[in-house]
């Protein structure tokens, strides 16, 4: 059987010109360091002037256009039909003359569509990933809001105060919403393998194992991984197949059909061999993407600056401190009173449930670690037996996980009737919102673990500690009972280190979800 390395080398022998970069690391001589126009390659499998972009891209793009567009003018237009007497009268201004409203109003749906291609709402290197496309949308409509509201003051237009109080905000829920919607589509369809960018991964065994292991972890991440190039004679590695070394990229792309070129770290990647990959895949207008040895960095956090010829990543760390800080606790003692008040009836009506169940204390308290290492006493309404922690290091013994700093028991046979409902949607977990109010807990954070549980920590573990401990989390809105202490220290360990108060609320929406359709992974 020919191997695909093979089957492009013999493509290479047969083609005309030779490829660009098919030179040994280092091997080049001063002549090669600049790229004369001559030498461009002549491309066999593809036309250098097609674009190798896939076709779902752009139709999902206009997409996006069509529903801002339809949530803007659906704003204005219900705005408009609730305000019906101001659209009788014009706009006028001193020594000007005047226009209709529903003008006005179809020149601000203009500016605001314009505002949202402006900030590059829909480009195609962030949409649907992460929270940098809402931000975006959020700061368009801040932008006409401003622009707006100083074109008014310093023209002196009389502007109803209600298209500022009322459409301005509704149309943006109505923006966010729709974008929320549109991800989850895209979502759906990546989990089944659509609408995808098939991509190739460049770089040392090592590197190219890690990234493929990172991104399998997210199934809807939007990129599959047809192939890898580099050295050695291998037939795959990390269950990827090995289509070639360094220099066979061009012909291993034409080869799979791929549109997406990843590029980790690797010594024999020297800048000469780098510049040359870049033209070839330039020619054949493929992604270049370049993976730095950066793991579970946030998008906010990371900033590139052109120094020297040198693309230098500049990477923030978070801070917890000052006004973020107080700002995290105005919200935790707002957030958590309010939760209260709404919850109250549930926790009554729970109350009575465990206390006709069965024998027991209706709270269960227990000491957790919180942050820099404090106890807390911790409340939840009892889920399990009344004497459920004299039987849990026997549980885990049988199990296999002592030694694990995540004390978990498959089929827990100390759960009760009504505990098995309560922990299913997190219903016991409702009394920590009192936890939260007096500033034990916070609303979102690392889970507070036993001491037991923490004795186990190794360095990186206690990072968790750096911050109040939650009552939902990263972890918990990511598999929750299904994921193992790697994963969920990982998911942790990042939130922590890119902590924004978007991020927040961004988990707390993913929360309601995970109550309301707990699905097979809650226990």
């Amino acid at each position: 059987m020919t191997r695909p390395s093979e089957r492009a080398s013999e493509s290479r022998r047969r083609s005309p010109s030779p490829a660009v970069g098919v030179d040994a690391p280092g091997s080049g001589s001063s002549a090669d360091t600049t790229r004369p126009q001559s030498a461009a390659p002549t491309l066999n499998a593809v036309d250098a002037g097609k674009r190798r972009e896939p076709p779902w891209v752009r139709r999902y793009a206009s997409r996006l256009f069509y529903s801002d567009a339809a949530v803007v003018a659906g704003t204005l237009l219900a705005y408009a039909l609730i305000a019906l007497d101001q659209l009788t009268q014009p706009v006028s201004w001193p020594d000007g003359p005047s226009i209709p409203y529903w003008l006005l109003l179809t020149l601000l749906g203009v500016f605001w569509l314009l505002a949202l291609d402006a900030l590059d709402t829909r480009d195609r290197h962030m949409v649907g990933h992460g929270i940098t496309e809402y931000r975006r949308i959020v700061n368009a409509t801040l932008t006409v809001f401003a622009v707006v509201v100083a074109v008014a003051f310093f023209v002196r237009i009389d502007i109803a105060r209600s298209v500022f109080i009322v459409a301005l905000p509704i149309g943006l829920v109505a923006l966010l919403l729709s974008r929320w919607l549109w991800r989850q589509w895209l979502r759906r369809r990546q989990r089944r393998g659509s609408y995808v960018y098939r991509a190739i991964i460049v770089g040392e065994r090592s590197k190219v194992a890690h990234i493929a292991q990172q991104i399998r972890r997210a199934p809807d991440s939007g990129y599959v991984i047809v192939g890898a190039l580099t050295n050695g004679d291998d037939e795959s590695v990390a269950g990827i197949p090995i289509l070639g070394d360094f220099a066979a990229a061009g012909d291993a792309v034409d080869e799979v059909g791929a549109d997406t070129l990843i590029v980790a770290e690797s010594d024999q990647l020297d800048p000469v061999t780098m510049r040359r990959l870049g033209w070839e895949m330039a020619d054949r207008d493929v992604n270049w993407v370049v993976a730095p040895a950066l793991t579970d960095v946030a998008g906010p956090r990371i900033h590139a600056r052109p120094v020297a010829g040198l693309p230098l990543v500049h990477v923030d760390f978070p801070t917890l401190e000052g006004y973020k800080r107080f700002a995290k606790r105005a919200f935790d003692i707002i957030g958590s009173s309010l939760l209260i008040l709404f919850f109250s009836p549930v926790m009554v009506v729970t109350a009575i449930a465990i206390r006709i169940d069965g024998p027991g204390p209706i709270i269960y308290r227990q000491l957790r670690i919180g942050r820099g290492g404090r106890e807390f006493g911790m409340v939840k309404f009892r889920s399990m037996v009344a004497d459920a922690d004299d039987q849990l290091a026997s549980l885990l013994d049988v199990q296999g996980t002592t030694d694990e700093p995540l004390f978990k028991v498959t089929d827990d046979p100390r759960i009760t009737r009504v505990g098995r409902v309560l922990r299913k949607h997190s219903i016991d977990e409702l009394p920590q919102l009192f936890n939260v109010f007096v500033g034990q807990m916070s609303l979102v954070g690392p889970r507070p673990q036993r001491a037991a549980e923490v004795a186990l920590y190794d360095d990186d573990a206690h990072r968790r500690m750096l911050v109040k401990p939650g009552m939902s989390g990263l972890w918990q809105v990511s598999g929750r009972s299904r994921l193992t202490w790697e994963d969920a220290l990982r998911l942790d360990l990042y939130y922590v280190e890119n902590w924004s108060f978007t991020q927040d609320i961004q988990i707390l929406f993913r929360t309601i979800g995970a109550v309301v359709a707990p699905g097979e992974s809650a226990h």
